[in-house]
């Protein structure tokens, strides 16, 4: 009896020990070799958002030997390379309604064709059915002068209802142009604010989107106006200036924006002391 305490010691002591050196053992974790990406644009009023991982050329011929030729490539390394829409988009023209899809590809010497697949579930491309494939196009490569080391999907050329995707690795890029619709539905959503009894309305940002996206000018000039009477600021009647001239009203639109540049002199903005000296040399 006298030694169970001697036992209990020694016990707690190894329990110490097996914890301490539990803690000080490291978790490895080693690098990927392609490293995964989760790449978010919005384009308009789309979310749109990428998930890939990005093989390296590491001094290898990337097309034709690492990536095959006119074979099914997962476009990329790891899992099949997935997208998601917000909304309905086109690709190159194509229909593509909201929703998530595994991006393949078949690279070719001349062309390339992309394939939107509805499985999104998949381990590179060796489960690829085409049969579950929502549309396919083709796209012309574009050679590069200088090679990119990791495979990279980036978006370029950004404007309100479009952008460029592209595909990239070492000399080659496949552009492929997503398209989004907007203006219809967001023209809508402004009458009804518009016309809503909110006590503050967006009358300037109103006017300027229905003036450059040909909507009501009616509308956006009564909007315009009131954005004036709630602030004259110069840009504000520098755009009840374009909106006049628009609608053929030479003389007003001339007054409107000798007045912007006034209020743009006093407020020291040469940019747009020059757009109105620049419309106001359009009117004379």
């Amino acid at each position: 009896m006298k030694l169970k305490p001697l036992f209990l010691s020694v016990g707690l002591a190894f329990m110490i020990n097996s914890a301490a050196t539990a803690a000080e053992t490291p978790k490895l974790e080693f690098p990927q070799p392609s490293p995964s990406c989760t790449l978010k644009q919005r384009v308009g009023l789309t979310d749109v958002e990428v998930t890939y991982s990005r093989p390296g050329k590491k001094d290898r011929e990337i097309f034709g030997t690492v990536v095959p030729y006119d074979k099914v490539w997962r476009t990329g390394a790891n899992a099949a390379t997935k997208l998601v829409f917000s909304t309905p988009v086109k690709l190159n023209g194509n229909e593509v309604p909201a929703g998530t899809y595994a991006l393949m590809t078949i690279p070719g010497k001349e062309e390339w064709t992309v394939i939107i697949n509805k499985n999104t579930d998949q381990w590179g491309s060796y489960k690829y059915d085409e049969k579950q494939d929502l549309v396919r196009f083709k796209v012309k490569p574009v050679e590069l002068a200088k090679s990119v080391d990791a495979f990279t999907i980036e978006f370029n050329d950004i404007r309100d209802e479009s952008s460029n995707l592209n595909l990239t690795w070492d000399k080659t890029s496949v552009p492929i142009k997503l398209e989004v619709s907007y203006v219809e539905k967001l023209m809508a959503d402004i009458d009804k604010v518009m016309s809503s009894d909110d006590a503050k309305k967006p009358y300037f940002q109103a006017a300027a989107f229905y003036f450059n996206h040909g909507g009501d000018l009616a509308k956006a000039s009564k909007w315009v106006d009131q954005a004036i009477a709630e602030r004259e600021a110069f840009y504000i009647v520098h755009l009840k200036a374009q909106i006049l001239a628009k609608q053929g009203e030479k003389k007003e639109a001339l007054a409107a924006a000798k007045r912007s540049s006034e209020l743009a002199e006093k407020a020291n903005d040469g940019a747009y002391i020059r757009l109105n000296d620049e419309l106001i040399k359009k009117l004379q």
